[in-house]
């Protein structure tokens, strides 16, 4: 296919400087171009201080004279059509600093990068793919995620599952063939996303992919972009939504990649203070600038555009806002009023969404911020970050505490469970069980819980009852939702012979059906960030650790009860306050055997009685099973 040619104008040099050139990928980087009727490649490159700057590569049996490169105008970039390069080619850009080092650099817009240990860049069109997932795209940009269910579930490919057959030590399925194997695996199991982790260019596995040289190639572990598109495309096709870890806070340290990269910090701040984060060892995007800001927003546009990504997780948010995160004194430096918050980054935040958001306003932005800064997920123009959804931390971490505890001191921290709703409706909330909660002696979601093998097991059902009762949309890591008991390791795959032991398969049978009711009753999705949605019929039973809520829907029909018990007691008889004189038929009991159960039965249909109870007028009677999570219909 003959390409058109691709050059750099000084509008194009203009829009960059003033931070809004958000199609810049399209011209530095390698193209495939013509010129004069040759075809070749165009290359160009951001480096305002270099003394000069070489293209060296396979073409030119990496000749470090032979093609010099043009510097286009005040603003640093450099600029050569080399004829005759092909796709497929290696490349990097041979940096002359003006201090007389000579810098070895990747290309920062790269579409696909040499596989580790390798590190050249590798000349690629990501152009012509025949995507087939048109309803999906359309349908997306007409929702509001608010209003629809969302339960995700969190991969890591590489670690997902491993081939048999590859002849690799590593054993990575590539992305077409992790296709097949994913898309049946959510389908089957009902989840309506996948966050797919260090899909970026990273140099190190050990990183998770939070390390990144490569902002702009999908890592050449699993095969090419074409074949990362594929994997989008199929999930589409699925009705999968595809959401990526996007990782702007910070950047690998590695010498072929952006720190320093024409000799002087134009991808960091210069000053340490400000460019480093002393506990990571990576480098912090200099906010200020803005090349750097269009670095990063053209950067989310591009997996948006070129890749039909629907949404972007933004990684450590809170290390961005804070300019004492994780620092100690004399390791930071106050902003121009004196304080901690980092003004430049809460700008670049509102710069993002309000482009993103204001054009796409189907494409999520899902903050990860661990404190408590106000209106992380407001409206576009408003007051506050302009994030589509925040990952509710504090949520998590009460949960994981309370669910730790022998169930004997559960009564004394009753209301860690209860905490977050007090605060609900103050953002647009994620209930995330990440893999951060699996790693570092933290243990697996399963060996959280306390008791024998089956109190484990009991107790994890009757924890994601809860989690998928509660207000909020959902994210499981993979691997969790089948009672993986060991730690997650980027290194092998999940367990997954544990599914022919009756415990694991009997949980995750029981998430399958959690994971069914959500997306069946709007109850549970519909109204998530406000008390129109959620009631407490008894939330202060801390003597008995049960919790009793309803969800609701706007229609006010398909109504959920949800009763739980977080002890190995069986409450015979216990009383629940109801809102409505009703039948309520039973969807889901944990303690069925074929989820692992021990089989106690609870009454298919029970009829509210006028017994006043606790603030209700109305209440129904039954056995509670130890560990047990009931949910009624009414």
């Amino acid at each position: 296919m003959t390409k058109e040619k691709v050059f750099i104008s000084e509008a194009d040099q203009y829009l960059f400087a003033q931070g809004t050139h958000y199609d810049i990928y399209k011209k530095l980087g390698a193209h495939l171009s013509t010129e004069d009727g040759v075809q070749g490649v165009y290359f160009g490159v951001w480096a305002p201080n270099a003394a000069q700057v070489n293209v060296i590569g396979t073409f030119n049996e990496w000749n470090e004279e032979s093609h010099p490169m043009q510097k286009l105008g005040e603003g640093g970039i450099w600029g050569l059509f080399v004829p005759g390069v092909e796709e497929g080619t290696m490349y990097k850009f041979l940096i002359y600093a003006r201090d007389g080092r000579k810098l070895y650099k990747a290309d920062p817009f790269a579409n696909y990068a040499e596989y580790r240990p390798g590190t050249a860049s590798i000349v690629t069109d990501i152009t012509g793919f025949d995507w087939k997932d048109s309803k999906w795209m359309e349908a997306r940009d007409k929702k509001d995620m608010n209003k629809e269910p969302m339960a995700i579930y969190e991969c890591h490919i590489g670690s997902f599952m491993k081939h048999p057959n590859n002849g690799t030590a590593e054993g990575f399925y590539n992305y077409r063939e992790f296709a097949d194997r994913i898309v049946e695996y959510l389908k089957g199991m009902k989840y309506t996303h996948v966050e797919l982790m260090g899909i970026a260019e990273h140099p190190y596995d050990g990183s998770w992919g939070y390390q990144v040289t490569g902002y702009y190639a999908p890592t050449s572990r699993y095969g090419t972009p074409k074949d990362f598109m594929y994997l989008v495309n199929e999930l589409h096709k699925a009705g999968v939504g595809v959401i990526l870890d996007w990782v702007p806070a910070h950047f690998a340290t590695d010498a072929h990649g952006l720190a320093e990269f024409d000799g002087q910090c134009i991808f960091e701040h210069p000053d340490p203070r400000l460019g480093e984060h002393p506990e990571w060892g990576t480098k912090i995007f200099n906010y200020g600038k803005n090349e750097v800001k269009n670095f990063l927003v053209a950067n989310a546009l591009f997996w948006l555009r070129e890749f039909h990504v629907d949404g972007i997780r933004v990684d450590a948010v809170a290390s961005m806002l804070y300019l004492d995160y994780g620092k100690k004194d004399g390791q930071w430096l106050p902003n121009k009023f004196g304080g901690n918050k980092n003004l430049e980054a809460i700008e670049f935040f509102h710069h993002l969404n309000s482009v993103i958001r204001g054009t796409y306003p189907g494409f999520l932005t899902i903050a990860e911020e661990s404190t408590a800064w106000p209106n992380v997920t407001s409206g576009i123009g408003e007051e506050g970050l302009g994030f589509s959804f925040k990952w509710n931390m504090g949520w998590m971490h009460d949960f994981c505490e309370y669910m730790k505890l022998d169930p004997l001191y559960r009564k004394g921290d009753h209301y860690a469970m209860t905490f977050a709703m007090s605060y609900n409706d103050s953002e647009n909330y994620i209930l995330p069980l990440s893999h951060d909660e699996v790693v570092h002696l933290k243990c697996s979601m399963v060996n959280k819980m306390p008791g024998y093998p089956a109190d484990k097991y009991a107790n994890l059902r009757v924890g994601y009852s809860y989690m998928f009762g509660h207000s909020g949309k959902k994210l499981l890591f993979m691997g969790q939702d089948f009672g993986q008991e060991r730690e997650w390791s980027e290194e092998r795959e999940l367990d997954w012979y544990l599914l022919g032991e009756k415990l694991n398969q009997g949980v995750h049978t029981y998430v399958k059906e959690l994971l069914k009711l959500y997306r069946k009753y709007p109850a549970l999705y519909e109204i998530d960030n406000n008390w129109d949605g959620f009631e407490w019929m008894n939330a202060d039973d801390a003597e008995h650790s049960t919790y009793c809520f309803v969800r609701k829907c706007s229609s006010g029909k398909n109504n959920l009860l949800f009763v739980l018990n977080m002890t190995p007691m069986k409450w015979e008889n216990y009383t629940v306050p109801v809102p409505k004189k009703k039948k309520y038929k039973l969807l889901l009991n944990s303690d069925e055997e074929r989820f692992g159960g021990w089989g106690n039965e609870i009454p298919t249909e029970i009829m509210a009685e006028k017994k006043p109870y606790h603030y209700k007028d109305y209440s129904i009677s039954f056995d509670l099973p130890p560990y047990g999570a009931a949910v009624f219909l009414f």
